[in-house]
């Protein structure tokens, strides 16, 4: 018997579906992240945009495709904002996003049995190990659909954590969440207190998506005693416009955002920061959106995730008056453009220096791997593990690298 667990959304949802796909396996299905003819399929699906949400609806006429007969099983944010919009379309069982774990519930008929908590550790599908440390978000930004559909800030506990790292056989792990800033909010800790615990570990840490405020002295004293950080910080910010960030409840000013990155650097001098931008929030002006074009550089962000607001029913900005697709398009546009030109320019600035790559994939006669600061590197001929490489020239995403 075959089940595919099909995934669309953030690093959160492929934890979980990596749970279901182990849960499966211990059941005796073979299992695939890859839409094909199965026998069921379970389908992750996102809310985060109106794009995602519309993806996630046709992903039920995809796998039908595959199989008309087939057994379907709805997940996610999107079932969680309107399940109706799925089980109209004659799926086998649909339930939200933190009650995953009845999704092997409902497959074996054990359904009112399982808790959320009864998901194994998640299934290693690759180098890098994602570790889900908590769920939920407090924030309540405007835009942001995501806290009312994932709930508050729920942790695990630091012991479970380093448990699971202990586990897995990945050189990388990443540190994941929904929230990972707010990690023990809820029980009494927090990220600090979490990265120390991981001063040990042979194995390289990344972070996840990280906010202003758990960036501090004390932090980032913790990272820099791991016995393998990666220095890449996804510092988000979202714009670069003081009045943008109050419009979309931020909770900090461009100056701070600033002070946070310099702070990063004075730990970190090769640090990469990324981050995600957002363009075309309501009411943005042609000075906010300059505002987020020079913070680019000003902040020498590595690398920049940007896109074009959209409006979710449900949140603070929903009733906001948007501004035209045609002027958001365009911005978008510009700033990818000059996020490219930084991203290069990082890049270029580190030809000729040795980094340790972990490897991850081969394709078209190329190894790749990345770099600590999340650069992807590229070595002729196929290789496994990690090695010292040194960056000869820019390449495709990354750089042409060569072991040393």
């Amino acid at each position: 018997m075959k089940a595919v667990v099909f995934t669309l959304g953030c690093k959160v949802n492929e934890v979980e579906s990596a749970s279901i796909m182990s849960a499966l396996e211990q059941l005796g299905w073979e299992v695939s992240a890859k839409l094909c003819h199965a026998d069921i399929y379970v389908l992750n699906t996102c809310a985060v945009t109106r794009e995602a949400e519309k993806k996630s609806r046709q992903l039920i006429a995809r796998a039908k495709k595959f199989n008309p007969s087939a057994r379907i099983y709805v997940c996610g944010c999107a079932s969680q904002k309107n399940a109706e919009q799925f089980s109209s379309r004659g799926v086998t069982f649909v339930c939200g996003a933190r009650d995953k774990a009845r999704v092997i519930a409902a497959i074996t008929g054990s359904e009112g049995e399982c808790a959320n908590n009864a998901l194994p550790y998640p299934k290693q599908v690759r180098t890098r190990a994602f570790i889900k440390i908590e769920d939920g978000c407090n924030n309540f930004c405007s835009y942001c659909v995501i806290p009312y559909l994932r709930g508050r800030v729920t942790s695990r506990s630091i012991d479970d954590i380093v448990g699971e790292i202990s586990k897995t056989d990945a050189q990388e792990v990443v540190l994941t969440g929904i929230n990972i800033s707010a990690y023990g909010s809820d029980i009494g800790t927090n990220f600090t207190a979490l990265v120390s615990a991981l001063k040990d570990c042979a194995k390289r840490i990344r972070l996840g998506s990280l906010e202003c405020n758990v960036i501090d002295d004390d932090f980032l004293s913790a990272c820099k005693n791991l016995k393998d950080f990666a220095p890449q910080f996804h510092l988000s910010l979202q714009s670069g416009s003081d009045a943008v960030l109050k419009a979309m409840n931020r909770r900090y000013t461009r100056a701070q955002y600033l002070e946070k990155c310099a702070l990063i650097y004075k730990y970190f001098p090769q640090a990469a920061i990324t981050t995600d931008i957002i363009v075309g929030f309501c009411g943005e002006t042609d000075g906010d959106f300059a505002d987020s074009l020079s913070i680019i550089k000003q902040a020498r962000l590595a690398r920049v995730h940007a896109f074009a607001f959209s409006p979710r029913e449900g949140t603070a900005a929903w009733s906001m008056k948007d501004i035209p697709a045609p002027v958001k398009d365009k911005r978008l546009h510009e700033l990818i453009a000059a996020a490219k030109q930084e991203e290069n320019a990082f890049i270029s600035a580190r030809i000729g220096e040795v980094r340790e790559v972990i490897f991850e994939d081969f394709e078209d006669g190329y190894t790749g791997g990345y770099t600590p600061e999340y650069i992807k590197v590229y070595v002729e001929g196929e290789h496994s593990g990690r090695a010292n490489v040194r960056l000869i020239a820019p390449l495709r995403d990354g750089a042409l690298g060569s072991i040393v």
